[in-house]
């Protein structure tokens, strides 16, 4: 099996660093200033037990479309596609595509801010990378996918449900607009339950089956630990990524906008998450930095649902 792994960022480049340091066949795909690095000079993989050099060729959910039509332009559409993103919208685009489409959820504590670099903070296991076919089901497929990221290093199970676990990873990443409208260590729990209880609610209307907070724990706790890097602090999740590196989009509109989409489509209101939604966005097109609100800022919005074009007093 011949890995490629489209959008060498954070969790990408982490992934197909572990894979080839294994021995296993990979290529990487990146753009911009990060692919210009890797092609210089090779992908800079750091973890804690240690600095890699790759010599490799090197997406979040907004830039998914595009590179499915660009993928489409090149490749059979019995090429196995596995959806290896936060949200859940990206294994149903692909499957518009692609006749074998996988999911797989992440829990991968990884970071990515600077071109030509990606760093880890998982010591041991290198993450948690379970995948099955889409929308449901397992296969050879799943089952060998899942053996080479063991050897790579991860724990990865073939799961034929996995989309139950993508539905509680989904209800996580809520948070990520919070985290980046609001900055690290800010104690913003009761926003959080809100986009929770939401989430929940039209999950419950629409019939979606979610992985129970019981069994997520009892999963995770064969995943990784956390660990210093020397040099390299464990900033935050991808949301807030972005907004440090400025560029300019978020992945919002996949997640707490998938929220906000299913409230219209079964009759809940959602009006938290599509606050955050709007937040999110606003502050990535204005390139502001992680912080750019406070608190009271954020639960005001979530509280009114915010008015389209109103000002958030975001500073630039």
């Amino acid at each position: 099996m011949r890995f490629i792994i489209y959008g060498a960022g954070g969790i990408g480049g982490t992934i197909g660093a572990r894979l080839h340091m294994a021995g296993l066949p990979v290529v990487l795909i990146a753009r911009g200033a990060h692919y210009e690095c890797i092609a210089k000079n090779g992908l800079r993989f750091v973890a804690p037990d240690g600095s890699y050099q790759l010599v490799l060729l090197c997406m979040k959910s907004q830039h998914t479309e595009p590179a499915l039509r660009d993928l489409r332009a090149v490749a059979s559409d019995e090429t196995a596609v596995v959806c290896a993103q936060n949200g859940v919208a990206n294994e149903r685009a692909a499957l518009r595509y692609f006749t074998n489409v996988y999911a797989m959820v992440v829990i991968l504590p990884a970071v990515h801010l600077e071109p030509g670099v990606v760093v880890t903070h998982a010591q041991g296991v290198g993450g948690i990378l379970d995948v099955g076919r889409y929308p449901r089901g397992s296969d050879d497929v799943s089952a060998t996918i899942a053996a080479a990221l063991e050897r790579a290093g991860f724990s990865a199970h073939s799961d034929s449900a996995v989309m139950r676990q993508k539905h509680a990873k989904l209800l996580m990443n809520l948070n990520n607009a919070l985290q980046a409208a609001v900055g690290l260590n800010v104690d913003a729990r009761d926003v959080g339950r809100r986009l929770r209880d939401e989430a929940l609610a039209v999950y419950a209307a629409a019939g979606i089956d979610c992985a129970t907070a019981e069994e997520v724990k009892a999963r995770r706790a064969s995943g990784p630990r956390l660990a210093a890097v020397e040099g390299a602090s464990r900033g935050g999740g991808s949301s807030w990524q972005s907004l440090v590196r400025g560029t300019g989009d978020i992945e919002a509109d996949y997640l707490n906008g998938e929220i906000a989409l299913l409230g219209r489509l079964h009759g809940i209101a959602t009006p938290a998450n599509a606050a955050l939604q709007r937040i999110a966005n606003e502050l990535a097109a204005r390139r502001a930095q992680p912080g750019a609100l406070t608190l009271d800022e954020v639960r005001a919005a979530c509280g009114s649902g915010l008015g389209h074009g109103r000002n958030l007093g975001v500073t630039e």
